[in-house]
């Protein structure tokens, strides 16, 4: 189906759809919500409809300690019923980070003379993913710094090298994008190539301190960024990811400044955000304000608001990487996060064995959580959870409004689940190693166990004897 397009009511995007005075005032007007009011909209949470600004403020302004245990046990029962014990893995791949922006919290920041400059040639591109491939990835997020080589051209070529590259049974299958924002014309070009997701955060949606931390590069202007995904979606690119950085300013105003970005999307196109993201600062190369955010996350106010945006955004897939801890990551996964990363290396060239050096000096900042995929993946299992490297929906065309058609009415489990069954058998048959393996073909029975008898059940177990039989990429 077309994404339907309305007129844009700001004029060209002369003008910001973020209400902040609006978003002030509801802040200040919620300090002490109505406990009716609370459970009015925790019930429509549990029913799978979207919270409006007013209700997620409401949440954000909950300190009793019984009204905020019913947010998680929500978000819990919540996340159950839309994804059911999947998790989708993925790993960014850092293409290059020359960058021409002076983004004060970034290692990659144009006036860090800490940071080592680097770009993939296609030799090194090559073997990037070779080695990522190895391991058994088949979801990546390139990212590239914002810079003039780093073209619509580029980014689409770089695209169809990595969609190209084979290594035994191994492929890339869903190849996301972190990049600057474009004009329509190069969103075309980008789209072309294949891409997923097209992922722009707007760092801080509070305008007065978007400024201050971007002082100088294309990156300066709040509103070419805010509408940034406007014309990706313009462009026909209907699954895009919106994400803030948790630490540059007041995280219950980014919160809702995540939920009017995605209003804005649904009002002019007709469906919201595919994916959410929420970073906290972290430690960066030569950088010290990112030693010291002026906003700092606690950690249990940084779960809330995770819950929180889980209960607000039933159908949007909630990205947790790697800059967090383990315990962090895996305490999430119970109430909000839905997509994660593993084994992720963030220097440029650092997954091949040939890379060399300090990837550290090649880094945007630095990782909480260094295990391998692996490992990763064990311990996903021992937690009762599918590992899924699913790309059927986007390949199938299950995308956009489309996904929203078989995602609100609550089919995407019957999608979901046994896609994720295979492409974790096929995982466990070519990559795991023997603890893993054995862990896995459990939760495969466990999952197998959950799923009632009848023609689904027998069509999945059919897709299985033949993914052991040596075929793969089955679409469900």
């Amino acid at each position: 189906m077309k994404t339907t397009l309305k007129p844009d009511p700001t004029a060209g995007g002369h003008a910001s759809f973020i209400p902040a005075a609006e978003i002030g005032h509801l802040l200040a007007e919620t300090q002490a919500p109505d406990p009716s009011m609370i459970r009015d909209i925790l019930a429509k949470a549990r029913g799978k409809q979207r919270l409006e600004l007013r209700e997620a403020a409401a949440l954000i302004r909950i300190q009793d300690p019984e009204q905020t245990a019913a947010i998680f046990d929500t978000a819990r029962a919540l996340k159950q019923a839309v994804y059911g014990n999947r998790i989708v893995l993925f790993a960014p791949l850092y293409v290059g980070n020359d960058c021409i922006n002076d983004c004060s919290y970034c290692g990659f920041r144009s006036s860090n003379p800490a940071v080592e400059r680097a770009t993939l040639t296609p030799e090194l591109l090559t073997g990037e993913v070779d080695a990522l491939l190895a391991k058994g990835h088949k979801r990546l997020i390139l990212v590239f710094g914002e810079h003039p080589r780093y073209n619509p051209d580029f980014i689409a070529d770089t695209v169809r090298q990595v969609y190209a590259r084979r290594v035994g049974n191994g492929n890339i299958r869903r190849v996301n994008i972190n990049a600057a924002p474009m004009d329509v014309a190069g969103y075309r070009t980008v789209k072309a190539s294949g891409i997923g997701t097209y992922q722009i955060f707007q760092e801080s949606y509070h305008e007065a301190t978007y400024r201050s931390v971007h002082p100088r590069g294309p990156k300066s202007d709040f509103l070419w960024r805010l509408y940034g995904l406007d014309r990706a979606m313009e462009a026909g690119i209907d699954d895009v990811g919106i994400g803030a950085l948790m630490g540059l300013y007041d995280w219950r105003f980014e919160v809702l400044g995540l939920l009017s970005h995605t209003l804005h999307l649904e009002e002019r196109f007709g469906v919201g955000p595919h994916t959410i993201s929420f970073p906290r600062i972290e430690p960066a190369v030569g950088t010290v304000f990112a030693d010291r955010p002026p906003q700092r996350v606690p950690d249990a106010d940084f779960m809330k608001l995770v819950a929180i945006l889980r209960l607000a955004v039933p159908y949007t897939g909630l990205i947790l990487t790697c800059r967090e801890s383990i315990e962090m990551r895996n305490a999430m996964l119970e109430f909000g996060v839905s997509q994660i990363d593993g084994g992720s290396n963030i220097g440029i060239g650092a997954y091949a064995a040939e890379a060399g050096g300090d990837a550290f000096v090649r880094s945007q900042f630095k990782l909480g959580d260094q295990r391998t995929l692996d490992e990763v993946i064990a311990e996903l299992c021992r937690a009762e959870m599918i590992p899924s490297f699913c790309t059927s929906c986007y390949r199938m065309g299950r995308t956009g409004q489309h996904f929203m058609e078989f995602a609100v009415p609550g089919f995407v489990k019957q999608f979901c689940t046994p896609n994720a069954v295979l492409t974790f058998l096929e995982y466990l048959l070519d990559y795991a190693g023997p603890e893993t393996r054995q862990a896995g073909f459990v939760q495969i029975d466990r999952e197998l166990a959950r799923i009632p008898p009848g023609a689904p059940k027998d069509r999945l177990i059919s897709a299985m004897e033949q993914i052991r039989a040596g075929e793969r990429d089955l679409c469900y």
